[in-house]
């Protein structure tokens, strides 16, 4: 058997970070317990989830089920100490790539501000034949790019109004859980607060009908396998994407 490849340590050596993805529960399915270590450590962590989760549970109507699941998320957010979320309202399960996705989540950047973007994995697959769900795919490419609108003044300029400017200041994306995988952040110390913040969106996993589910268990198979890759006990990993021109240092 192949050894796998060891992965990078994070650089932490920054403030302000901004999570951008489709749906509540997103970050909670690998990447709270990391942001339980970096609010710890006194960074500011903002989330913007681009839709509300409404087409997540089968038994609700999505104008049922938007109050509930941006509820758990609220929730969720603040176990890991995150206070700020905002939610887009793009309809859930349909999201598709294009201008419109990228100006709204420019204007999220041009807002907050911050050194690190974090979205979800937006490859096809997460590493074996199933594969990811068209939401990711379409968000994470709009972020990509969507950072880089942010520092551009002539684009999206409508949005330049009452003393907002435009922000480049994004130094990386990374999108977690990739299957291209290339950085780590250890997550032992944080793994149960991870872990608590999965286990807030409590309507929606008994809404998926995994009524054996554990949250603990799910998390622990992904957190020791990267935790191997990065010589510790657990971890979360992602694919860094440099923001700055090529040849930038």
């Amino acid at each position: 058997m192949d050894t796998p490849t060891p992965l990078q340590t994070l650089d932490e050596t920054w403030s302000r970070m901004l999570c951008v993805v489709a749906h509540p529960d997103d970050l909670e399915f690998g990447s709270a317990a990391a942001v339980a270590r970096w609010t710890g450590q006194g960074k500011t962590v903002g989330y913007c989830m681009v839709t509300s989760g409404e087409a997540g549970i089968d038994a609700l109507a999505p104008d049922e089920c938007r109050p509930v699941r941006e509820a758990e998320q609220v929730e969720s957010a603040r176990i890991v100490g995150v206070p700020e979320v905002t939610f887009l309202g793009f309809p859930d399960g349909i999201l598709e790539y294009g201008v419109g996705l990228r100006r709204a989540i420019a204007l999220e950047v041009r807002r907050f501000r911050p050194d690190i973007v974090v979205t979800g994995n937006f490859r096809d697959t997460f590493g074996g034949r199933n594969l990811n769900q068209a939401d990711h795919i379409a968000v994470g490419r709009a972020v990509l790019d969507a950072v880089r609108d942010a520092g551009n003044r002539w684009v999206f300029a409508e949005q330049l109004v009452d003393g907002l400017e435009p922000w480049g200041g994004v130094r990386e994306v990374w999108a977690a859980g990739s299957p291209d995988a290339t950085h780590g952040v250890d997550t032992t110390d944080t793994f149960d607060l991870g872990v608590a913040s999965l286990e807030a969106h409590g309507a929606y996993i008994a809404g998926l009908g995994w009524e054996h589910f554990d949250g603990r268990e799910f998390l622990e198979g992904f957190a020791r396998q990267a935790g191997q890759r990065l010589g510790v006990a657990l971890a979360a990993s992602f694919e860094v994407f440099p923001m700055g021109w090529a040849g930038d240092e």
